[in-house]
């Protein structure tokens, strides 16, 4: 979309369970946390929740990523 300016950084990686050949891994994510850009005022800081689960529901990864994002033209 042409939106992100820059990934700031991950942080809490866990990997609770292994992941197997032939696995299906499916993904959620959920915006947990945002604020306005100190030093640019066209953009912001959003943090997300990212969690992977195998196709037996169970959680094989989860980490939180946060990026500077350009902000809707208003």
């Amino acid at each position: 979309l042409g939106t992100l300016v820059a990934n700031l950084g991950y942080d809490a990686m866990k990997f609770p369970k292994p992941v197997f050949i032939g696995d299906t891994i499916r993904s959620e994510s959920e915006v947990t946390a945002l604020r306005e850009s100190r030093s640019r005022p066209n953009a912001g800081i959003v943090t997300w929740e990212h969690r992977g689960f195998n196709q037996r529901g169970e959680l094989v990864c989860s980490f939180s990523r946060s990026a500077l994002l350009l902000k809707k033209p208003s």
